[in-house]
């Protein structure tokens, strides 16, 4: 596979980061636990923000394995893996350090745990690790999490990437006989949550994780596998497009029908809410394949920021919040102004650190 650039993939990795901004400002006001809250919160942010979170994460370690594609195709794998460890374990260790801290200190405080400045907690974010403990990587698990996957799949990759595979000839002979074959990876899946998902409750503390690890895992593997087929799985996408986007309503509609019964199916919740992220993925990669694979400067300048603002926007969405969530303004007025200070601190934060070599090194970008 030569060195080549899918625009579209940018877009949806640009994108669903976007969205991650607008759920972590609504964090601060729906009714579900984090970490500060707004002093009046709102029942229905449950429902939009539930619609997101059916396939949010997992689209992300898809596109993940996607571009670990793109990388292989002109690296070695000593190469690949020198690599994921500059851009993913490095600022991970730095965000922890720098980056989550404030995050902590802000949540004490508010809660009353803690009173003094911020240079006076921080020797104490070292005692324990949090929740019980303060020291964490919060917004941040995502990366080792994908730090971890990269490296034990690297050996698979590297036998997937060679033309001869005998998995990926069949992968791609399904895909040519029908599009619909991109809904085997559901099958995994499926089994993961009937298997483990009531038994271990995600917690994003990576050790004891064991349902989202091998899920999370698997849409690893799909989005390489994907990719891999080439021009065969976007043709795929393209054809099915409309399709898993109703199939993706009815079920979405049928989970919130659900929610607002208070009905509880285990195996058939199970089902209906696998397929209905797997078909809000398959959607998006259609219809971005449609319309944005089109280089653009704004895509270029997008995808070079979009990782400083994942490692920056929630420590600015907690100390906005934390400054006003006492503040006697309208609900929206108050998420307008996190959310634009978010992006705008996060703009400003990547402006910075894109200017200093050693803070590229720091936060994950790659050189000039």
């Amino acid at each position: 596979m030569k060195k080549t650039r899918r625009y579209d993939i940018d877009w949806i990795r640009v994108l669903v980061f976007d969205i991650l901004i607008f759920f972590h400002v609504g964090m601060f006001f729906n009714t579900w636990g984090w970490h500060i809250k707004n002093n009046e919160l709102v029942d229905w942010l449950q429902f939009p923000m539930a619609f997101t979170s059916q396939w949010r994460i997992p689209i992300l370690f898809v596109v993940s394995g996607m571009g670990t594609r793109f990388a292989l195709s002109y690296r070695s794998g000593n190469q690949y893996i020198k690599e994921r460890f500059e851009r993913l374990f490095i600022p991970l260790v730095v965000g922890m350090l720098i980056i989550v801290a404030p995050q902590v200190y802000f949540e004490r405080v508010a809660d009353g745990d803690f009173a003094g400045s911020f240079f006076a907690f921080y020797p104490s974010y070292f005692d324990g690790i949090y929740p019980t403990g303060n020291f964490s990587w919060h917004h941040l698990w995502f990366l080792p999490y994908l730090f971890v996957f990269s490296i034990l799949a690297t050996p698979l990759f590297l036998a997937l990437r060679k033309e001869s595979n005998a998995f990926m000839s069949w992968f791609s002979n399904c895909l040519s006989y029908s599009p619909w074959s991109l809904y085997l990876f559901v099958i995994p899946l499926i089994l993961i949550e009937l298997t483990l998902g009531n038994s271990f409750p995600i917690t994003r503390s990576f050790w004891g994780d064991w349902y989202a690890l091998p899920y999370y895992f698997v849409l690893f593997l799909s989005g390489f596998v994907m990719i891999r087929s080439g021009e065969t799985f976007f043709k795929s996408v393209l054809q099915l497009k409309w399709s898993v986007l109703i199939i993706g309503t009815l079920m979405f509609g049928l989970i919130i029908w659900w929610m607002t019964k208070e009905i509880e199916l285990p195996v058939l919740g199970a089902i209906v809410q696998t397929i209905n992220m797997w078909s809000w993925i398959i959607a998006i990669f259609g219809f971005a394949a449609q319309y944005l694979n089109k280089e653009s400067a704004i895509i270029k300048s997008r995808n070079e920021a979009v990782y400083p603002y994942y490692i920056m926007h929630q420590t600015i969405i907690i100390a906005s919040g934390f400054w006003l969530m006492d503040v006697p303004l309208p609900i929206f007025l108050k998420f307008v102004i996190m959310t634009v200070s978010t992006f705008g601190g996060s703009w400003l934060f990547f402006e910075v650190i894109k200017r200093v070599r050693v803070l590229r090194h720091l936060f994950g970008l790659k050189n000039q």
